[in-house]
């Protein structure tokens, strides 16, 4: 049995993900504000339940992998992807709510599922498992009028490495795949730019998964090849 956690489950890359992961045989708790929207993704495949979370609030997370634990009695993996892109505005004029939200949702979110990971990863029998980070190109190369994201993703970066680091006593490997222009509904509005298919980036997360907990793919990019990443402006 492998037992996998995927955030923001109900839409987009996690939703892919999720369906990804359960084609290869994982049992997947797919997990995200929307009881409705996870209900969708859940009755597109099998070996999937869905469990309401957000992933802002720590007492929701603690929820969570309660459940999971509860449930399967460990976690295999846990796919970081819940997040959230602000309104795409002059620096001096995005709302400090609007800067909040995306780091609440794209950091502290992050962390929080991390932490719940890791107490258990640690704890269960046999010790260990793998952490994912949904990162973005952001994370190397910002785009105009997105300080918000932009600075979630560096810290996502951050994030990730010190997971590793803190995880290689326990045999938790963690990774970050960073993405370009999936072709989702939160890029629907990056009009003329090219978009790839969402089933290659979550291929893609299936093969990091895949791999055994003494190999690792550190940072993989994944995009467009015509996107304008390297010398974007």
């Amino acid at each position: 049995m492998k037992v996998a956690v995927v955030t923001g489950g109900g839409s987009g890359i996690g939703r892919a993900v999720a369906l990804a992961l359960s084609t290869d045989g994982w049992d997947v708790v797919v997990a995200g504000r929307r009881r409705e929207s996870l209900d969708k993704t859940v009755a597109m495949g099998e070996r999937l339940i869905a469990v309401p979370a957000d992933v802002k609030d720590q007492r929701s997370v603690r929820s969570l992998f309660d459940s999971v634990k509860e449930r399967f009695g460990r976690i295999d993996l846990l796919f970081n992807n819940a997040g959230v892109f602000p309104p795409s505005v002059p620096l001096e004029e995005l709302r400090l709510e609007d800067w909040s939200t995306v780091i609440e949702t794209n950091v502290t979110g992050a962390f929080l599922c991390t932490q719940e990971a890791f107490k258990l990863m640690k704890s269960q029998e046999p010790r260990g498992g793998r952490i994912i980070n949904n990162g973005s190109i952001s994370a190397h190369s910002p785009r105009p009028n997105s300080v918000a994201y932009t600075t979630s993703k560096h810290a996502m970066t951050g994030l990730t490495k010190s997971t590793a680091l803190d995880g290689r006593e326990f045999d938790i490997a963690c990774g970050q795949i960073d993405i370009g222009n999936a072709a989702t509904e939160m890029t629907e509005r990056l009009s003329g730019e090219p978009r790839i298919d969402v089933a290659d980036v979550a291929r893609a997360v299936v093969y990091m998964a895949s791999l055994p907990l003494d190999a690792n793919v550190q940072f993989m990019t994944v995009m467009a090849t015509k996107m304008p990443f390297i010398g974007r402006g």
